[in-house]
């Protein structure tokens, strides 16, 4: 499974002091010719991600597939 999501820049995380980032658009990505589907109603958008490994542990969380099974890259 592909995704292509859009980055909102956050705030800095209080534990770790690293920069974090909201997922603006989640969609999954289009596959030999077909269209995009925004998915961004299945997760939280209000969410500090600290990476993309992070984003991608939960979209695999909320499929119910392995974290192997996902892959996420950002929308230029």
């Amino acid at each position: 499974m592909l995704f292509e999501y859009t980055r909102r820049r956050s705030v800095r995380s209080p534990v770790t002091d690293a920069a974090t980032f909201r997922v603006g658009r989640l969609e999954q990505a289009a596959t030999r010719g077909a269209k995009t589907t925004d998915l961004s109603h299945l997760i939280d958008t209000s969410y500090n991600y600290h990476s993309a490994r992070e984003l991608r542990w939960h979209l695999a969380e909320r499929f119910g597939v392995a974290p192997e099974a996902v892959a996420v890259r950002e929308h230029a």
